[in-house]
């Protein structure tokens, strides 16, 4: 599905009532879903155990 037809499909399932930050919010989650799907796809990820120790080393601090 293209870009814009995934917003138009997101956004038509969000309650009439919704504010222009939920609309933005909702987009921005959706690309944010699209893009690590991508990354994921083409090989672009850490392995579980590597980042449990960049996430031990960024608490540390």
């Amino acid at each position: 599905m293209k870009d814009k037809q995934m917003a138009m499909q997101t956004i038509s399932q969000l309650p009439e009532n919704a504010s222009m930050d939920e609309i933005a919010e909702e987009l921005q989650i959706m690309a944010a879903i699209r893009k690590g799907k991508a990354d994921v796809k083409a090989g672009r990820v850490k392995p579980h155990a590597q980042v449990e120790k960049m996430f031990e080393a960024w608490i540390s601090k």
